[in-house]
């Protein structure tokens, strides 16, 4: 018997590595940010797919471990004072697999309250914001024929850019020299921007070059590149 067994989601998602961090998730803007953090940090992890299609994320086992019905979500066998320790949120996840290692944060408190504010920039601002542009522009609400909603979105995702944009100039990373949590969060939302929602021309994407210097050097990373495709 596991120390994870007295978690009702592994009777959904048996852990085939008991002593590994359990993932659950799937490769949206806000799963893929910890599969990135875990493949940057190399520890040792076992994902498990949240299938939307079969509406796994309103299950009572993924319930009983993400009660805002949200992926990802993760269980660490060895947490605080060795104890199994179960997060949702993917903000949180980042914050502690950071600290947890010591990676991907600064050390000092004004370095990480610095980084932890860009976090949250993004928790509050860009996911929410981009992804009611992605309704919107190309799910169920491109067919609104009221067009106010999509530029009430455009407009505030433009502005966000603009704030990311001015932030990075002269900067390799949101904080500087150091790659840093705040990138993992940030970027793979402004990916799937001009990606996946294919709003890149509507926001104007190409006057924000800063954002799009950084994107580039982001998604070449091979770390990055393996957390974009992970659950599979």
């Amino acid at each position: 018997m596991s120390s994870l067994d007295s978690f009702a989601i592994t009777r959904k998602w048996p852990a085939q590595h008991p002593d590994r961090i359990q993932l659950y998730s799937l490769p949206t803007p806000n799963g893929v940010k910890v599969s990135i953090l875990l493949e940057e940090l190399g520890l040792p992890y076992e994902p498990h797919r949240v299938s939307f299609d079969t509406q796994d994320q309103f299950s009572p086992e993924f319930l009983s471990l993400s009660p805002n019905n949200k992926i990802p979500a993760i269980l660490d066998p060895n947490g605080p004072d060795g104890k199994p320790l179960a997060l949702f949120e993917s903000g949180a996840i980042l914050i502690y697999l950071a600290s947890k290692t010591g990676q991907f944060i600064p050390a000092d408190t004004a370095g990480r309250y610095e980084t932890l504010q860009w976090v949250m920039f993004q928790m509050g601002g860009i996911g929410p914001m981009f992804g009611q542009l992605g309704f919107f522009h190309k799910f169920a609400g491109k067919d609104y024929e009221d067009k106010r909603p999509r530029d009430r979105y455009v407009a505030e995702s433009k502005r966000l850019l603009g704030v990311l944009d001015k932030r990075l100039e002269g900067r390799d990373w949101v904080m500087g020299d150091q790659y840093t949590i705040a990138d993992i969060a940030i970027l793979p939302w402004v990916r799937n921007l001009v990606g996946f929602y294919g709003a890149g021309e509507l926001v104007e994407f190409s006057q924000f070059k800063n954002v799009a210097r950084v994107l580039e050097a982001f998604v070449a990373r091979p770390a990055v590149a393996k957390g974009l495709t992970i659950p599979a």
